[in-house]
């Protein structure tokens, strides 16, 4: 069954977008040309932690250009972490698009943006970008007892997705993920190509 959806769905124009979107929080704002540079050579940035604010602007991102055309995104990723259910938002739609997503690793990766990276079609990285893997975060949960222990539950089992995910990405036992996870584990770029993380580590041109 393909789930991936049909972008005339959405109503897009078929056209290039070029108006600018909204960069996620955590990092230096971006001058608007420099946005519209970026979103023209579908480029989306995830920068600093992820959270629900930033999830949806990236995937708000993501589905335009989408509709736009099946060309490759290019999702560069700059992230420590952030809240496991943001992170699987985008996974979701990263999974929905017809085009294939491209991630890029500029600094840093852990925790959520770990699932974020697993779910894309082709994962790459500078090869003085490094990678923690963490169990990601729980968001803030408050009220009762029984509604605290629901979403203690809810949040063992997303994470057991990412776990899965991972080891179909690497090809490692999900037990030693786990592990790996649980120990808080840091990678290079080339270690994470290593295990399986990634596909390509980007390396100088020649001279």
């Amino acid at each position: 069954m393909n789930l991936r959806h049909d972008p005339s769905r959405w109503g897009f124009p078929p056209q290039q977008p070029h108006l600018p979107f909204d960069l996620p929080p955590g990092g230096p704002t971006f001058p608007g040309w420099l946005e519209e540079r970026l979103f023209d050579q579908r480029i989306v940035m995830l920068r600093g932690q992820l959270t629900t604010e930033a999830s949806t602007s990236i995937s708000a991102a993501l589905l335009t250009l989408d509709a736009a055309g099946q060309a490759p995104i290019q999702l560069h990723v700059a992230c420590p972490g952030g809240d496991l259910s943001a992170a699987l938002a985008v996974v979701d739609v990263i999974d929905a698009l017809v085009s294939p997503v491209h991630s890029l690793v500029t600094a840093e990766a852990g925790g959520a943006a770990l699932a974020v990276l697993a779910a894309a079609d082709r994962r790459a990285a500078y090869r003085h970008a490094r990678f923690k893997l963490t169990e990601p975060r729980a968001a803030g949960v408050t009220g009762t007892a029984d509604e605290v222990a629901a979403a203690a539950g809810q949040h063992l089992r997303e994470l057991e997705e990412v776990v899965v995910r991972l080891a179909e990405v690497t090809g490692k036992p999900r037990s030693r993920v786990e592990d790996d996870l649980s120990a808080g584990r840091s990678l290079s770029a080339a270690e994470a190509l290593d295990y399986g993380l990634l596909d390509e580590v980007v390396t100088p041109k020649a001279r």
